[in-house]
């Protein structure tokens, strides 16, 4: 992988090019770990939205145990939101090459964890959930974190509701009649909007079904190309830091 091409992705400096490039494979990657996780745990954990809603369900209908689980897995979500953010300030303070190479290198080692770890895993409970549902909680909120950050929350990967919202919403400026005697400004849909929208779809969908045949075929190893994908990344950036740290040793 070229070197300028992995700083465009990973590195601080962030470009409109760079911010898409990165939302595609990580939308590959949140899918593939949503579809091929599910088949691990039997429950999908990219968004919060059904979780929640399934909390509420389970509470009126009194299963009290699936409320826990469901609580659980929101709160490790919004744990990795929050580990991504320290890791994100905290390089961001000391001006680090790796400011947003540090969450995806964590993700690669967590996506690791379970490629390597996960039928362990599955059978080790805590709080009645399986370590399998909270590490892949965990990794959903740390990514979705982290382009939410670099992009100004232009960019969602983990989740497509908002994708087909904005996607729908484009598709219906486009297919607006402007009728030629009007005075007001025409309804103009934003096409480049549109095939950035409609690319994320796909590669969320994409990722989706390798992650299902990937898990279907080889089981939890099938994730370790994708935490291969992320550590490629974000290595540069960090070796960046391992330069400029090795040069001037009292560097903070």
């Amino acid at each position: 992988m070229p070197l300028h091409f992995a700083r465009q992705l990973t590195g601080p400096a962030r470009t409109l090019q760079g911010n898409r490039r990165l939302g595609l494979t990580l939308a590959f990657v949140a899918g593939a770990m949503n579809a091929g996780g599910f088949l691990a745990v039997q429950q999908y954990t990219s968004h919060v939205t059904g979780t929640v809603s399934s909390v509420a369900d389970q509470f009126v209908l009194g299963r009290f145990d699936l409320v826990l689980d469901g609580i659980v897995g929101v709160l490790a979500f919004l744990f990795g939101a929050m580990v991504c953010a320290l890791l994100v300030n905290y390089a961001r303070r000391r001006r680090l090459h790796s400011e947003y190479a540090l969450p995806l290198l964590l993700e690669a080692a967590l996506i690791l964890a379970f490629g390597l770890l996960g039928s362990q895993l599955a059978h080790w409970e805590g709080l009645l959930v399986p370590a399998t549902v909270v590490l892949l909680c965990f990794i959903m909120g740390l990514q979705n974190a982290v382009i939410t950050k670099l992009s100004n929350a232009v960019i969602r990967t983990t989740h497509m509701t908002g994708i087909v919202t904005d996607l729908g919403i484009e598709l219906g400026k486009l297919v607006y009649w402007n009728r030629a005697e009007t005075e007001q400004a025409p309804v103009l849909a934003d096409r480049a909007r549109m095939a950035v929208l409609a690319s994320l779809l796909a590669s969320f969908l994409g990722g989706g079904l390798a992650g299902a045949y990937g898990f279907k075929a080889f089981g939890y190893r099938s994730t370790l190309p994708l935490a291969l994908l992320l550590a490629a990344l974000a290595a540069v950036p960090a070796m960046d830091d391992l330069r400029q740290r090795w040069r001037d040793p009292g560097a903070t």
